[in-house]
């Protein structure tokens, strides 16, 4: 008799979608009680973090975040203690309340993201755009903190 090894990853694919959207509502609210969100409040509307690339070049560090839906107005950049924080809402639309929906994915409401900004970063030479949706915050490098390239010569 041969014993094989029992790997309960092997059976999930077999579950059912129920069961992993009730995983993902779970995760969710652990994540809002964590975050200091329990209450009534958090139980009524999903919080939203939204999606965050952080890339660095020569130049500069630059991150990116999807704000889709999000009017520019509502958005916050805020740089102090090289902390970048960048914070917004993303509203409801007026009729999507009066609307009798089957199924809502969107998410709505505040978001607020920080991130330690590296020593060497020109904190008053920082610029956003927004462009389709996408916030870009460029941060450029001082001069001291880019990379040099220093020649080897053989003796």
């Amino acid at each position: 008799m041969t014993l094989m090894r029992w790997t309960p990853a092997r059976e999930l694919p077999t579950l059912p979608s129920e069961v992993w959207s009730m995983q993902r509502e779970i995760n969710r609210m652990f994540d809002n009680f964590f975050r200091g969100n329990a209450g009534e409040e958090a139980l009524q509307m999903p919080s939203w973090d939204p999606a965050v690339d952080v890339a660095e070049n020569d130049d500069a560090y630059v991150v990116k975040v999807e704000l889709p839906g999000v009017n520019r107005n509502d958005v916050k950049i805020v740089v102090q203690d090289r902390q970048l924080t960048i914070r917004g809402e993303k509203k409801q639309e007026k009729d999507a309340r009066e609307a009798n929906y089957h199924r809502i994915e969107r998410s709505y409401g505040a978001f607020q993201r920080t991130f330690t900004l590296p020593s060497g970063v020109k904190s008053d030479k920082i610029e956003a755009a927004y462009t389709d949706g996408i916030l870009a915050v460029t941060l450029p490098k001082a001069e001291e903190a880019r990379a040099k390239e220093i020649e080897v010569r053989v003796k």
